[in-house]
């Protein structure tokens, strides 16, 4: 598709002549702060200052540009960025992009985000342009996989690639791999079939983290000799708010080599557990992890959690005991339930009130004072409170009778047990 002619938009020349001259950009000394840049070989008659205060990291997001300009401006500008910011612009053309990439020698991290690239087409030539960059940037771009296949060939040291939020609801394979990339984050999307998430391992065989939340992916397929080899180097991955519902998903992840971090918020699986029972489940499940959802997994959280494990599937028949179940109970042994035991401090205690030849059984509030107890034994002994000496009796102590004379104290503390 041929991108209509802009004629409103501004040019990347006139926005970075605009925001770093000397009036808008102070040149101030400092590490990271401003580097004056004077043209060596600046074109004639050139509409450029003479002087820009650049940055090694330009932010020029939100300016209406859509269109490069003088690329010798640029060139002489520019030979020391090396982070480029142009998200939230007018860019639709390749082709102008291009021209301003190629005049950045060292730039290393580009970010496109939120400029309308549905349906532009990228050639070879313009994309050997994009050669030097790390770090790209495509979030909101509707960019076409096609596309994304074209950069990924032709940027040779890519090691982190950025495709949120682009309507991915398939990926094509490639036929050349991308052996540098490191970090896929392409959140947001529609990839809820494992067929296609398979594709990004032969892609890209040096992944190490895969970062996949809102995408709805409906379950891990493939055994376990197929997952070992499709992402020998995964570390971490992310599936926050996916459609996983089966505990077999989550076991699968077990069989990537080397992962270690995992992050699974959101899944319908853990939806009827608690905050507590979601994390000891998972990090038994998972031996090898060391990072759940951002925390680190302590060894005696591990061993916690693994003996939780076993207990939760105690009752379970043995036909549906999880292939986790048997490896902990080889581990721990078939551990007993846990005592139901309550901690919660006595409300209330039944005892024998004994004055002279008179008994009475009574049921007292053991959060109330001595003198509120004396006062509710007014009317069964019929003495006042000033002439009653009270006595605390336990019949399995070896220390006799306690006298309650202090009105202030609580009865609780003095551990009154049912006495009947």
């Amino acid at each position: 598709m041929e991108p209509p002619e802009d004629k409103d938009g501004r040019t990347f020349v006139e926005v970075m002549s605009e925001k770093y001259s000397p009036e808008n950009f102070p040149y101030r000394r400092g590490p990271g702060m401003g580097v004056v840049v004077v043209p060596t070989a600046g074109p004639q008659g050139s509409p450029m200052k003479d002087r820009l205060n650049l940055p090694s990291m330009l932010v020029l997001n939100s300016c209406g540009i859509s269109r490069a300009g003088d690329q010798a401006e640029i060139a002489a500008f520019c030979a020391h960025v090396m982070e480029l910011d142009l998200s939230h612009n007018k860019l639709q053309d390749w082709n102008e992009i291009s021209k301003i990439v190629a005049n950045i020698p060292n730039l290393e991290f580009l970010n496109l985000s939120s400029n309308p690239l549905a349906g532009m087409i990228l050639e070879p030539q313009c994309a050997a342009a994009f050669s030097r960059v790390r770090r790209l940037v495509l979030n909101n771009t509707q960019v076409s996989w096609d596309t994304v296949l074209v950069l990924t060939r032709e940027i040779p040291e890519l090691e982190e690639l950025f495709l949120c939020l682009n309507e991915y609801s398939s990926v094509s394979a490639s036929s050349v791999a991308c052996p540098t990339l490191r970090l896929l984050h392409i959140t947001d999307n529609s990839l809820q079939d494992w067929a296609e998430v398979r594709k990004f391992g032969p892609m890209f065989p040096s992944l190490d983290t895969l970062v996949m939340a809102n995408n709805n992916l409906a379950s891990i397929q493939d055994n376990k000799d197929i997952l070992q080899r499709l992402f020998p180097n995964l570390r971490s991955i992310n599936l926050h708010n996916s459609g996983l519902n089966r505990w077999e998903d989550i076991e699968k992840l077990t069989f990537f080599p080397k992962l270690e971090e995992v992050r699974l918020q959101g899944i319908p699986l853990l939806q009827a557990y608690t905050n507590a029972e979601r994390r000891s489940l998972i990090i038994a499940q998972l031996p090898s992890i060391s990072l759940l959802n951002g925390s680190v997994v302590t060894d005696s959280e591990r061993e916690d959690a693994e003996r939780f494990f076993i207990r939760y599937y105690l009752d379970q028949p043995k036909e549906e005991l999880p292939y986790r179940y048997h490896s902990l109970v080889t581990k721990y042994g078939k551990l007993e339930p846990l005592a139901d035991i309550d901690l919660r401090p006595r409300c209330h205690a039944q005892v024998e009130v004994h004055c002279e030849e008179k008994v009475e059984q009574l049921s007292i509030r053991l959060d109330q004072t001595v003198a509120e107890l004396k006062k509710q034994l007014t009317t069964v002994v019929q003495l006042s409170i000033n002439s009653m000496r009270l006595y605390y009796i336990d019949k399995d102590s070896a220390f006799g009778p306690e006298e309650m004379k202090y009105n202030t104290r609580a009865l609780h503390s003095y551990s009154i047990q049912d006495e009947y």
